[in-house]
């Protein structure tokens, strides 16, 4: 499964301006919405539940807010690097600034797990995070996205 199986090139935002964790989420539930035509309260609702289980901060200033939707057809994914760091309650206390949105039918089962650790594997590459951090526009963001999984030798 490659990212961009996930995510299409107008699912990145390349500077979200966001002031907290709840804020970054409403942001993303409506561009999700947007892009997906579900709701967005409905989106935020699965995410603010996800979130109440324990943080979707993954460390190393990632963060993978994640849900299942009942009328969504496929997995979704939307990414976004944000303007400045926000505290998003992660366990290595560093603030989040890089943000993968995923969101599954509800029925997605496996693929739902395999995608998040797909998402977790190329976010947590220290080598991935920093050229998304260095990149100003979509695009950019997009073809570091893109690029093929590293080969464990």
């Amino acid at each position: 499964m490659m990212i961009t199986d996930l995510v299409a090139p107008e699912a990145i935002i390349p500077a979200l301006k966001v002031n907290s964790k709840k804020q970054a989420l409403q942001e993303l539930a409506a561009r999700a919405a947007e892009l997906t035509g579900q709701n967005d309260r409905a989106i935020f609702e699965v995410l603010l539940r996800r979130e109440k289980l324990g943080t979707t901060a993954v460390g190393y200033g990632v963060a993978i807010p994640h849900g299942k939707l009942q009328k969504l057809d496929k997995i979704f994914g939307l990414f976004a690097r944000l303007d400045r760091p926000i505290d998003f309650e992660a366990m290595d206390g560093q603030p989040v600034d890089l943000v993968f949105l995923l969101l599954a039918p509800e029925g997605a089962g496996a693929d739902h797990l395999k995608a998040l650790a797909r998402i977790a594997r190329l976010l947590r590459d220290q080598d991935i995070a920093n050229k998304l951090r260095a990149s100003r526009d979509a695009q950019a963001i997009y073809s570091v996205l893109a690029l093929p999984p590293a080969t464990v030798p």
